[in-house]
């Protein structure tokens, strides 16, 4: 084969002639799209902490902005695709709340193909918190999706809401669903991972604070 390349070099002197004649007109490989991102994807805080989305969608002044756990990071914290590294940074967080252990995502224009369902959740709206004997499924970067018995506002605080389901570390942020409604998000698990009780903030206490404080996330609607 190298001898017939070399008796054809005047050929190949003219095809790179030619190729290079159609990189100047514009030809050439495609832009990659955007990572998928939505309730229920894996993201990277900082190059350091694995967590999960919680939900995507636009606040009142239109921004494109996502929620997730507090505990994964403080504002100014940076936010890239667990599945799509090469992207680059997609986003950054803008407000932490440590009480209620929920952030606020903001995400860089057009750095994300944002999406309403991941896996076997789909989220059509925010609903009220999950009682006994409900339902609740989630899905998370790190135990997919799984599903068990809520048990409600064990203490009445209207903030969090125990259940049954299997969590661990870097499923914080999960969005808890009962079919299609957004009711919470996983923040921890109590005891042993997958044995002991989920505990989330529930979605109607995360967002009467966003509303009430104003800025990024508020008047917040899902995609």
């Amino acid at each position: 084969m190298f001898s017939k390349l070399v008796k054809a070099a005047s050929n190949a002197v003219f095809a790179v002639a030619l190729g290079a004649a159609l990189l100047g007109t514009g030809a050439g490989p495609a832009a990659a799209a955007p990572p998928v991102i939505g309730g229920g994807s894996g993201i990277i805080i900082d190059n350091m902490f694995e967590c999960t989305v919680t939900t995507v969608g636009h606040d009142s002044a239109g921004r494109l902005v996502g929620l997730t756990a507090g505990h994964c990071g403080d504002a100014g914290a940076k936010v890239y695709s667990e599945t799509d590294r090469g992207a680059g940074q997609i986003g950054r967080f803008v407000y932490s709340n440590s009480e209620l252990d929920y952030a606020v995502i903001e995400f860089d224009p057009g750095a994300i193909t944002p999406v309403n369902r991941v896996g076997n959740v789909t989220i059509t709206g925010i609903g009220a918190p999950a009682q006994f004997p409900m339902i609740v499924c989630k899905e998370g970067r790190t135990t997919g999706n799984t599903c068990g018995i809520a048990w409600g506002d064990v203490f009445g605080t209207n903030v969090e809401t125990w259940s049954q389901m299997c969590v661990v570390e870097g499923d914080s942020g999960a969005p808890v669903v009962v079919g299609t409604t957004l009711v919470g998000m996983v923040n921890a698990y109590l005891a042993i991972a997958c044995f002991g009780p989920e505990v989330g903030t529930n979605m109607s206490a995360i967002m009467n604070d966003l509303n009430a404080r104003g800025g990024p996330g508020s008047g917040f609607m899902p995609i």
